[in-house]
């Protein structure tokens, strides 16, 4: 089996913007994070327990502000107690519906509980409001495709590809396509995916992240001298720039003259390391 792209590597990719179907809280996780938390003595726990009856007490009361409702959600997260977390949460982003945050999140939270029909009316009700929500639309194919619905999460995306680029290629072509990208590889449609990837870069050249993307998918196919390639055409694209991301993905793949675009020897198999597999649950 070919080498996967470093963990490292596909981490930074999202770090520089570009959207991926990875693990993790696809919403940044500020507090379903949590949810897995277990306190380390009877002690914590208590004083978990104790926090959250406080501020349960000052919601009844109408004195709870945004922060702390915000704030029992978490504990109620990493207390398990996962409906009235929802419930909590779900009179929230009804509250404030400025806060798509919220909302998001919510969908995350439904789809961490195995409720994906509950995640895509959440994710529905947010993309009525904001078609291009880029969150969202991730969120959503994740979905799809965890449903056996891939086909359809690609055509919708192209479609709204096609739409944004007439008369003229919009910004919103780009994260749609490092989106699309991504869904194709995860389809096993690789060289759909790489030439996805090398149009994005074609339309939006002065953006590393098409290349970027380019070069870990080369990676994961093992093929290292192509990766080196596109990482250091990525790397042209700033020039002067400060931002040393691309460079540790570089490193990651032991290429130490990135910044000359010089041909540099393949890395050993041990600066690689497998890369995250879709979650079935996040």
């Amino acid at each position: 089996m070919p080498p996967r792209a470093s963990t490292n590597a596909r981490g930074l990719l999202i770090s520089l913007g570009a959207i991926a179907l990875v693990g993790g809280s696809l919403a940044g996780g500020w507090w379903l994070g949590q949810r897995s938390h277990r306190s380390g003595s009877s002690n914590a726990q208590a004083a978990v327990e104790r926090q959250a009856d406080q501020l349960r007490q000052r919601l009844a009361e109408g004195t709870a502000s945004e922060a702390e409702q915000q704030r029992l959600v978490q504990l109620l997260l990493a207390l398990n107690q996962q409906e009235e977390a929802t419930a909590l949460l779900e009179q929230l982003a009804d509250q404030q519906p400025q806060r798509w945050q919220l909302r998001l999140l919510l969908a995350e939270l439904h789809r961490n509980n195995n409720n994906r029909s509950a995640a895509q009316r959440e994710l529905r009700q947010l993309l009525n409001l904001s078609p291009n929500r880029i969150e969202a639309l991730q969120l959503m194919a994740l979905l799809q495709f965890e449903q056996g619905r891939g086909s359809e999460a690609q055509a919708q995306l192209k479609a709204q590809i096609e739409r944004a680029s007439k008369p003229a290629v919009q910004p919103q072509v780009l994260p749609l396509g490092l989106l699309l990208g991504d869904l194709q590889q995860r389809m096993g449609q690789k060289a759909a995916a790489s030439a996805t990837y090398t149009k994005l870069a074609a339309d939006f050249p002065r953006d590393p992240r098409p290349l970027l993307a380019l070069a870990l998918l080369r990676q994961e196919q093992g093929d290292s001298k192509g990766a080196q390639e596109a990482l250091a055409q990525a790397r042209s694209r700033q020039p002067g720039s400060k931002d040393t991301r691309l460079d540790q993905v570089a490193a990651s793949w032991g290429i130490s003259n990135l910044r000359q675009g010089k041909p540099a020897k393949e890395p050993s198999p041990a600066t690689t390391s497998p890369g995250p597999e879709p979650r079935s649950t996040p």
